[in-house]
């Protein structure tokens, strides 16, 4: 019970940062899950998924604020807390979908026309649709922001399960969005590690990219020499 406790009492512990403000111990924890399973979605491993549900639990209990934290200061990021829930969701679909993937490693490609159509209606319908939602619950302003961040997420982990090369590029559009958000509501753990992803998310966009045109490309077989050349050819010659 005493290592139990100290656990405890260590991941609810905060780092006094210059400046005086404070930072979470399980917030830069959970975003190193979080970094380890991009770092894993970027090579295609399937281990990415259960590591981000990891830092997916760690950061859930960060961005409820002061209902899980001993700080009463700390703002409620409602869409940052829900998102997390849906990357649990989504992550053991897309678990399961990388499990069955053809060849034991999915393959990159673009996402179609009418599917790329859809993602940008759903970001901009969903951000409009859940602002008013997350206004009356308490979140953060400026609360479209989170709004935005929530569903950005909720693409791009889909994508990613899908197997599509844009969900980078959502991430993208998150990480432009969330970072100031983060940073003015004092999660700066979370807010760096967004800065990081952004320059992240591009290099893996151009790795997913190269090894979708390798994929693409047709494999070409020979059809057998009818005259092979045999060794005692030589020695005639």
């Amino acid at each position: 019970m005493d290592l139990l406790q100290w656990f405890v009492d260590a991941f609810n512990s905060n780092w006094t940062l210059p400046g005086g403000q404070t930072l979470l111990v399980r917030e830069v924890v959970g975003n190193a899950f979080g970094l380890a399973s991009a770092l894993g979605g970027m090579r295609r491993k399937i281990w990415a998924w259960p590591v981000g549900i990891i830092g997916n639990l760690l950061l859930l209990t960060v961005f409820l604020g002061s209902a899980l934290s001993p700080d009463p200061s700390l703002p409620h990021l409602l869409g940052q807390a829900g998102r997390q829930i849906m990357f649990i969701a989504v992550a053991i679909y897309g678990w399961m979908r990388w499990r069955n993937a053809e060849g034991g490693q999915i393959v990159p490609k673009w996402a179609p026309t009418g599917a790329r159509i859809g993602l940008v209606i759903v970001m901009v319908v969903g951000t409009v649709a859940l602002t008013p939602l997350f206004r009356a619950l308490g979140s953060w302003e400026p609360v479209w922001a989170d709004a935005w961040t929530f569903v950005g997420s909720l693409l791009a982990t889909y994508g990613m399960a899908k197997g599509w090369t844009e969900f980078w590029l959502i991430w993208i559009a998150v990480d432009v969005v969330g970072v100031p958000l983060l940073f003015s509501s004092g999660y700066y753990a979370t807010g760096f590690m967004y800065v990081f992803y952004g320059i992240f998310t591009a290099v893996g966009f151009v790795i997913w990219w190269r090894a979708q045109r390798t994929a693409a490309q047709p494999v070409v077989i020979l059809p057998p020499d009818p005259n092979p050349r045999r060794p005692e050819d030589d020695e005639l010659a």
